[in-house]
């Protein structure tokens, strides 16, 4: 469920080209952060929004769309960002 709600948030608020979305939360099973039921995920996403931001900016972006969910459903989120015209140059 947490995944289908971090894809909805996204595509809500970003609207990207692209969105994967990988739980890698069993792979921490028994770390501090599992514990308090808070999972590991990893994001690549491509979106227009993205277009002359740094990546500070964009990670910025991501948090703000997922809110609430950074402080108890995810305990970790790595972040691939970019935008349209860095994907075509096969930054991905």
């Amino acid at each position: 469920m947490t995944t289908e709600t971090i894809k909805q948030l996204l595509n809500e608020s970003l609207k990207p080209d692209l969105l994967e979305i990988i739980d890698n939360s069993a792979a921490h099973a028994g770390h501090a952060g599992a514990k308090s039921g808070g999972g590991h995920y990893h994001v690549t996403i491509i979106a227009e929004a993205f277009e002359g931001k740094t990546l500070v900016q964009r990670h910025q972006l991501i948090y703000k769309a997922l809110g609430d969910m950074m402080k108890q459903q995810i305990h970790a989120l790595g972040i691939n960002a970019l935008s349209p015209s860095e994907e075509t140059k096969g930054n991905l």
